[in-house]
């Protein structure tokens, strides 16, 4: 075992990471057309905690069903599937690893195809590609509602086994764009100042710790920068540690962009045009320079998530205490075990998809033009690995990006037809998923 990627690490909530090493949060699409967890969930995360991670961390489990941030999503919100949630929070523990619920609201990143009226703190529309409808402004008991909405989620994930929930106030969803001056352009008790703009996270994060106890662990996913004109600057982001310093956060992860900037994607030019061991060794400092300062000031242990793909790397941030936890996310599509791998130093790094995968054949390049279609085809081959795992099924790394993007499209447009968002009907006694062993 490596002795600095494997050791454990104890939470201030008094509970302890195996290793230093999570799945961070991708968003699955499995969920049933009520919105409730699936058995392709169960395989999907039994297999990825059978692969190594002491921490896997959810997709985005919505808090609002009206508002998706695609059909497949699962939302708690009076829809039923109590006993698959238990179901999940079991199979994704059968390791001895933790799972943490990972709590959102999509905000005004909600296609149409699944969301008939996106809600924002302010009706700033989102404009890519068509896909997006103008938000209506959330009202003053709207926004109390949803920060209760928030504890009972948390109180609902903890009551089905999950080990730790994580509220997410990054990548432009909701929490993320009440913090964005761009999007928020209130001027009540929710806008303006920085501490006004907070408010809402700061409310929620105390609901969600009231709700669960002292000993629950609690974690924020943060934005270092929105990168945006306007937007959540890094200054802004080093005064809301702070803040975060008092609300107890067991586990404060960082990372960066929205849909207008998707450095989460790693769609920058430098990034996607670079090749090789320096631009791996960019990639894997690109988040790790915000969370250094980040880590001088925060008082809860930090995780970073971006780029990390060599073992070197990610000793070297753990060693320098730049972060306490590395997050690696897209390599666990295609090599579910890779984590026990670097583990037991069994490999140096993860598999580099995002340096493979192209539109283009043959050795030709991809020109600038086609980069958004060179990444939602990337995107795309990385769900479409998650659902065969969801199946049971071994990844299909020959894959052509866009075969999945179409098998992706079409999913999504056939999940967003069969949505049923009223009261289920009574759920099985038994539903189908047989677990390990």
């Amino acid at each position: 075992m490596d002795e600095v990627l494997g050791q454990s690490l104890q939470l201030p909530c008094g509970v302890t990471l195996p290793n230093r090493i999570a799945k961070a949060a991708m968003t699955e699409g499995l969920a049933d057309r009520y919105l409730r967890a699936t058995a392709r969930l169960c395989r999907l995360y039994e297999r990825w905690s059978l692969g190594g991670a002491g921490l896997l961390i959810t997709g985005n489990v919505q808090i609002d069903k009206r508002v998706l941030e695609r059909p497949g999503n699962v939302a708690i919100d009076a829809n039923g599937g109590r006993r698959m949630l238990e179901l999940w929070a079991q199979a994704g523990t059968v390791a001895g690893n933790h799972l943490w619920m990972q709590i959102s609201h999509a905000g005004r990143q909600a296609p149409w195809y699944a969301t008939w009226e996106p809600l924002a703190p302010s009706p700033v529309q989102l404009r890519i590609l068509g896909t997006y409808r103008k938000p209506r402004a959330l009202n003053d008991a709207e926004i109390r509602e949803l920060i209760c909405r928030w504890a009972a989620v948390a109180g609902v994930a903890k009551d089905s086994g999950f080990t730790g929930v994580q509220v997410h106030a990054a990548h432009g969803y909701l929490l993320s764009s009440f913090l964005s001056p761009a999007v928020n352009r209130r001027i009540d008790a929710w806008g303006g100042s920085l501490e006004n703009r907070a408010r809402m996270l700061l409310e929620s994060i105390r609901a969600v710790r009231k709700r669960v106890g002292p000993s629950f662990p609690v974690a924020v996913k943060l934005n270092s920068a929105d990168f945006q004109r306007g937007g959540f600057e890094f200054d802004d982001c080093l005064k809301l540690v702070e803040m975060l310093n008092a609300e107890g956060v067991d586990l404060l992860e960082i990372s960066g962009g929205s849909y207008e900037q998707p450095r989460l994607l790693g769609f920058s030019g430098d990034a996607q045009t670079a090749q090789g061991e320096s631009s791996t060794a960019k990639r894997e400092a690109y988040f790790l320079e915000y969370a250094k300062q980040v880590r001088a000031i925060a008082k809860m242990p930090v995780m970073v998530t971006g780029g990390f793909r060599t073992r070197a790397g990610m000793r070297a941030a753990i060693e320098s205490g730049d972060t306490d936890v590395v997050g690696i996310a897209r390599p666990m599509c295609g090599d579910p075990e890779i984590v026990g791998k670097l583990l037991r130093a069994e490999v140096a790094e993860t598999p580099r998809f995002e340096q493979t995968l192209k539109v283009m054949s043959g050795n030709q390049s991809t020109p600038m033009w086609l980069w958004p279609i060179q990444v939602f085809g990337q995107q795309a081959w990385y769900y479409v690995q998650i659902f065969l795992l969801g199946r049971g099924m071994n990844p299909k790394l020959g894959l052509w990006p866009m075969l999945c993007f179409m098998i992706f499209q079409t999913d999504e447009m056939v999940r967003a037809l069969l949505l049923r968002r009223r009261k289920p009907p009574l759920e099985r006694e038994e539903p189908r998923y047989v677990g390990h062993g």
